[in-house]
């Protein structure tokens, strides 16, 4: 499944252009992740939205906010949607989806 990073960085264009209302399910996926303050420290959260639904889709929690952390949770959306021929995936932090691109445009 080709999944297009859209980051206007780096050369990776921005397909979406801020256009977040799409016209089929699985047509792109976003993401983002946040932190929560617990007593034993920072819990990381990514979770990956189906735009179209807007349904979560995947998510994962670390006490790491890295690259693998976003993996994790792209793995459960595409566990969860079965075969997508083509989505584009777009993040605002650009450090923890980076990594996980694996078809730039």
């Amino acid at each position: 499944m080709p999944f297009v990073n859209t980051f206007c960085n780096g050369g990776i264009t921005d397909q979406l252009q801020r256009q977040f209302k799409v016209n089929a399910p699985d047509m792109a996926w976003v993401s983002d992740t946040t932190f929560i303050p617990t007593r034993q420290g920072w819990l990381y959260l990514a979770v990956i939205i189906e735009l179209y639904s807007r349904r979560v889709i995947g998510w994962a929690m670390s006490d790491r906010n890295n690259s693998q952390l976003v993996q994790d949770a792209l793995t459960m959306a595409i566990w969860q949607r079965g075969k997508v021929d083509s989505v584009i995936g777009h993040s605002t932090s650009e450090a923890p989806m980076h990594p996980v691109t694996i078809n730039d445009c």
